[in-house]
């Protein structure tokens, strides 16, 4: 696994059921097209798996 994770919120939250909308909160997201930098874990691993249609990740 790499250092860093670059995660990047690419779809709308309208619509989205509440746990994922407190995942993308969790995971410092809050408006589109923002990106935010994580390290490489299990935690943010499996919140990214939660919410993947709504994101984009990069390896870094």
């Amino acid at each position: 696994m790499s250092n860093k994770l670059e995660i990047t919120l690419t779809k709308s939250l309208i619509g989205t059921k509440p746990a994922q909308r407190k995942t993308i909160e969790a995971l410092g997201l809050r408006k589109m097209n923002q990106t935010v930098e994580h390290n490489d874990n299990v935690a943010i691993r499996g919140a990214i798996t939660k919410v993947a249609h709504l994101v984009t990740v990069t390896e870094k």
